[in-house]
């Protein structure tokens, strides 16, 4: 086994930013990949003109690519935010506008895995508060989720870099996402795998895979330290992808690593051309 085996998509939100985004799918095509996936790419809005998901769903269908994977309005992200959906007030507001948004716009594209980052803690606010108005959230994103034939992924992030977000270890975003499908009974809500943001944290990834591979619906990488392309850090990340692949995941591997100084382009040397196209 080995990266050869995998099946990749590149995240067009930390690779290829060097371009325009609608330059991006036919640049990721370029490279050889034929899916991708996406941060929600309107940091300022929840709800842009129709004109502007158009002309994205066009830039995607125009390359010839596949789009497996997008996040709900997250705020500013890349930024100071980790996503709204359990930001009392105007944020969770925004995210509940997006939910219908980024759902119709996933299903026009056939994309089937919908990201909902949990959001900072606020100081001033009851946890407690903030946890019980994320579940209301998530609820409702479950179901629009299910609506299109899609899973809702919860994702853990990792302490050092988000201080304030509280998922930061899989069993604590493994423990949202049994709460989300105990409260819709749709069994949608699924686990992020962020081999990066787990090794942030120092937890056993071997252990990790292990414990909750049944639980995970999305895979994403980068080598630590750095946040780099594979085989630019130490994480072990061919070993793991098949210690996972044993247990029987055979879903998408997401590539959000940083490239570096160079073209995004040229960051992909550790994955032969052949292996780059989705079997």
């Amino acid at each position: 086994m080995g990266f050869a085996d995998q099946r990749f998509n590149v995240n067009l939100s930390i690779l290829f930013t060097e371009l325009p985004l609608l330059e991006r799918p036919a640049a990721a095509a370029a490279a050889g990949f034929t899916a991708v996936e996406l941060w929600w790419p309107w940091i300022d809005s929840p709800t842009p003109e129709q004109s502007e998901l158009d002309a994205l769903k066009a830039a995607i269908e125009d390359a010839g690519v596949r789009l497996t994977g997008l996040n709900f309005y997250a705020g500013q992200l890349p930024g100071p935010d980790r996503g709204a959906l359990s930001i009392p007030g105007a944020e969770s507001d925004r995210f509940r506008a997006n939910i219908d948004v980024a759902a119709d716009f996933a299903a026009s594209l056939g994309c089937t895995a919908l990201n909902a980052l949990y959001g900072n803690r606020v100081e001033g606010v009851d946890p407690a508060e903030q946890d019980r108005l994320a579940l209301e959230n998530l609820v409702l994103a479950a179901r629009a989720a299910d609506r299109i034939g899609a899973i809702l992924l919860i994702e853990a992030l990792n302490a050092p870099e988000s201080p304030r977000y509280p998922l930061v270890s899989a069993p604590a975003a493994i423990a949202v996402v049994d709460k989300v499908n105990e409260a819709t009974g749709l069994g949608n809500a699924k686990f992020l795998m962020d081999l990066y943001h787990l090794s942030m944290n120092g937890e056993d990834l071997p252990q990790v895979i292990d414990a909750y591979a049944a639980k995970t619906g999305h895979v994403q990488i980068a080598d630590n330290p750095g946040r780099g392309a594979p085989g630019t850090g130490s994480l072990p990340l061919e070993e793991l992808l098949d210690r996972l692949g044993k247990t029987g995941y055979d879903g998408w591997i997401g590539l959000e690593y940083k490239p570096g100084d160079a073209p995004s382009a040229q960051s992909f040397s550790w994955l032969p051309a052949e292996a780059r196209a989705a079997r």
